[in-house]
């Protein structure tokens, strides 16, 4: 992980991948959904945070930086170090860049400084849940709207262990027109991001969802990375019982918990469900992979 000093980062050792194999196979799988869907451009959003550096080092490499929109969207209260670090992806890639403040967007609703926003007074004493939530989905409201304009297609940025345990916002970091990293957890991440140039800053730094300051996702979620995604791995992928979980060393409490967050987040990872009227309805009995436009249909 490193040659001298600390270790750029923990990596369990049933996790380890084939970085080469999985680089081929995602940036094959970009431009594959891409040319299916009959684009040659890309957006992401990029925080200056690992997953969204990581997708971003992918897209330029699969199509070229030139053809890659890196969009950087602070608010107010945003990290500065996140805007930097962002700021040093698209240096190093040399892929165009822009800088939309959603504040304006953001503060429009819930007002700033006891003036209400178009929410009403309530909206003012918004969780930062609520908040981040807000934030999350203003951005891709600016990252969808500027994809007409760039003629490209969002490109999603989250990975398995956040979509597994239901970390997400639903129509804000979750929405995508594909998701290259979303089969690889946190920690393969990090191995990934290692092995394409991700500047060292952005994977040795605390993973953050930047929703206040000081605010980490290990911090809020109560377990570090590593055990959490050597845990899901074991219970997802191998499909270990509790009792075989609990036999590996596992916490009961730790299964338990993590079991929920699995299930009550299903929602959130499938295709709304539609009532089922006719003879044949979308997501039931209607199909189809995704096809170049123009395509047959039968």
């Amino acid at each position: 992980m490193s040659g001298s000093g600390p270790a750029l980062f923990e990596l369990p050792e049933e996790l380890a991948i084939d970085t080469g194999i999985a680089r081929r196979v995602i940036t094959a799988f970009i431009r594959a959904q891409l040319a299916q869907a009959g684009f040659e451009r890309a957006l992401v959003g990029l925080s200056g945070g690992i997953d969204s550096a990581l997708v971003a080092f992918l897209v330029a490499e699969a199509i070229g930086a030139d053809r890659l929109l890196c969009v950087l969207m602070p608010y107010r209260a945003s990290s500065p170090a996140s805007r930097s670090d962002a700021e040093e992806v698209v240096r190093r890639l040399g892929c165009p860049g822009e800088l939309v403040d959603i504040t304006p967007i953001v503060d429009g609703y819930f007002g700033k400084d006891g003036d209400p926003g178009s929410g009403g007074p309530a909206a003012l004493d918004a969780s930062a849940l609520r908040r981040g939530n807000a934030m999350a989905r203003a951005r891709m409201l600016v990252l969808y709207d500027r994809s007409v304009t760039w003629r490209g297609l969002v490109v999603g940025t989250g990975n398995k262990t956040e979509s597994l345990i239901g970390y997400t916002t639903l129509f804000g970091d979750s929405a995508c027109a594909f998701n290259p990293i979303g089969d690889l957890y946190k920690s393969q991440v990090r191995q990934l991001s290692a092995a394409v140039g991700v500047p060292e800053a952005i994977i040795r730094k605390a993973p953050s969802a930047d929703l206040w300051p000081g605010q980490t996702d290990e911090a809020e979620a109560g377990f570090s990375y590593p055990q959490l995604d050597r845990l899901l791995f074991w219970m997802i992928d191998r499909r270990r019982s509790d009792e075989e979980l609990v036999a590996m060393g596992f916490d009961p409490s730790a299964i338990d918990r993590v079991g929920r967050l699995v299930a009550v987040s299903e929602f959130k990872r499938q295709v709304p469900p539609i009532a089922k009227l006719g003879l044949r309805t979308l997501g039931v009995d209607y199909l189809y992979p995704r096809r170049r436009p123009g395509s047959a249909r039968s």
